[in-house]
């Protein structure tokens, strides 16, 4: 197995580390409630996709006891 002979200087370390980094997601408004969809997905909040009604939503209701 092959080790280095000398240290790398911590530029040559930071450099290499530069492209680690994690890139943001992009997201978009959903144009029925204006929640934010990742791009390519239906709705979680109302279940549209590009205007077209693709799964029903339930909604949790607290009841009193």
């Amino acid at each position: 197995m092959a080790n280095p002979k000398r240290r790398h200087s911590n530029t040559r370390s930071r450099l290499r580390r530069a492209h680690d980094h994690l890139a943001v997601k992009s997201s978009s408004q959903c144009a029925q409630c204006g929640a934010f969809v990742l791009p390519h997905r239906v709705c979680t909040a109302c279940g549209y996709y590009k205007g077209k009604l693709v799964k029903t939503i339930k909604v949790k209701t607290k009841e009193k006891a």
